[in-house]
């Protein structure tokens, strides 16, 4: 079968190019054998993920405070500790707070690590950044999101998108600066599948999956002829990378679009109702469910923000006073929500046989001040906070790290924003030492020299 792109290439079903051939000739003089040409091919191909490892990355926009939840003090004083008690868990060396009881009895199926830090600003944008990134944004370079980075290394694949960002990506923070949920210096073509939609309406829907007669005629045959305008437009754009890119864009979407695997892997209708209420009717209830339901059909990475802004809405982002949330707001509407939702994706996962080829990973951008501020809120506190593993080879019922008597900053093994990431790339099995396309051509590894997994987790 031979697979013929743009009007000089030309490659075999085995990958060997027409120009690989013509080399063949020339190969003797210098002592290569073509199996040897293509054995120095294949090394110098980026690294591909493991084929049985997923990812579920839960960020909990607004940044929950480590001391009302996961890394409580109950022998710190009042304006420290705060006003809830810690319980016990499924894991004798856990506890947490009694405002998350459901995930108390899962507590051996997941691991925290209670030492992260960064030292930039404490603006939730740049925290966004760092945590799926693994990178701060500087000089103009956008790293890409963890699962954008893991769409370009396993190439393309079927009609299902290889990474789903539910419910859609981040809005206003309040930095005014990206978020690192798109694919950065990789460009367009390797961002996320965004939902842009709520799951938990009545009447949800996905627009660009809606069957064929359901879009109309004259929206799919517009679709149809993009490439054929541009081609008529633009001189020799048939041979050009971009037209490449394009007609790729544009088969993908289509493809996607008229999927009936896709249409079913996100028509929520099919799950019986006391399991959508299991996880529980509100929005990321829904998404987390989805996103097993994603997971199953062959997603590779989904993303889900627990928020989508910290204005003027309930979220994790407790300062206490409005536009923002107070504490009691986070027991009683924030706490309640993400602790069924999550519990319920941890039960299914393991259920169905899941969990222990998906990492469920909880990130947040940073921590609350150990002090209780003036409105009986916390501010931003990037100096230490918690975040959670599960499943892709995590062993649960750990802790990683520690942090001083006040929840402060790490006292035992500190934990830097790229050693999270790394964590995720050593799950799927990737190199930490694989190199992506960088800007003007430089190789961009994929996380800084130096820089590890949380080996403790695994």
């Amino acid at each position: 079968m031979l697979n013929i792109k743009g009007q000089a290439s030309v490659r075999t079903c085995d990958g060997v190019t027409r120009r690989d051939f013509l080399q063949v000739g020339t190969l003797g003089a210098i002592g290569l054998s073509l199996p040897q040409l293509l054995a120095a091919q294949a090394a110098a191909a980026p690294a591909r993920p493991r084929d049985d490892r997923n990812v579920i990355m839960i960020f909990n926009l607004g940044a929950p405070s480590q001391l009302d939840t996961w890394d409580m003090k109950p022998d710190a004083p009042a304006e420290i500790r705060g006003p809830f008690r810690p319980i016990s868990t499924s894991s004798p060396d856990i506890q947490i707070s009694e405002i998350l009881p459901k995930m108390a009895r899962h507590a051996d199926k997941f691991s925290l690590v209670r030492s992260c830090y960064h030292t930039a600003a404490a603006v939730h944008d740049t925290g966004h950044q760092m945590l799926q990134t693994g990178r701060l944004f500087t000089g103009g370079i956008n790293t890409p999101h963890a699962g954008c980075a893991m769409s370009y290394l396993l190439g393309k694949q079927s009609d299902i998108p290889t990474h789903v960002l539910l419910p859609e990506p981040m809005g206003r923070t309040g930095g005014n600066l990206p978020h690192g949920q798109d694919a950065g210096f990789l460009g367009k073509a390797y961002d996320p599948f965004a939902l842009m939609a709520d799951p938990s309406k009545p009447d949800f829907k996905v627009p660009d999956l809606l069957p064929p007669e359901r879009i109309g005629e004259v929206r799919l045959e517009r679709r149809r002829k993009l490439r054929a305008i541009v081609e008529e437009t633009v001189k020799n754009f048939e041979a050009s990378e971009n037209a490449q890119l394009l007609d790729s864009n544009f088969e993908a979407a289509f493809r996607l679009m008229t999927s009936p695997q896709a249409r079913a892997a996100f028509d929520l209708s099919q799950e019986p109702a006391e399991v959508r209420e299991r996880y529980g009717m509100t929005r990321f209830g829904q998404c987390c469910l989805l996103g097993r339901r994603l997971i199953e059909a062959g997603v590779r990475f989904v993303t889900i923000n627990t928020f989508l802004t910290v204005f003027d809405e309930i979220t994790w982002d407790i300062h206490g006073s409005k536009p923002f949330t107070s504490i009691e707001g986070m027991r009683d509407i924030v706490a309640p929500m993400y602790d069924q939702a999550y519990s319920a994706l941890l039960e299914d996962l393991v259920e169905r046989g899941l969990l222990e080829n998906t990492m469920v990973c909880n990130l947040a951008e940073f921590g609350r001040t150990p002090k209780v501020n003036p409105a009986g809120g916390r501010d931003h506190w990037p100096q230490c906070w918690t975040i959670k593993f599960a499943g892709g080879g995590v062993q649960g019922g750990r802790v990683v790290g520690r942090s001083d008597a006040i929840g402060g900053v790490p006292a035992e093994r500190p934990v830097h924003p790229g050693e999270v990431v790394a964590t995720i790339y050593k799950s799927l099995g990737l190199d930490l030492e694989t190199k992506l396309p960088g800007p003007q051509s430089r190789p961009f590894p994929l996380v800084d020299f130096g820089v590890h997994e949380i080996h403790e987790l695994f």
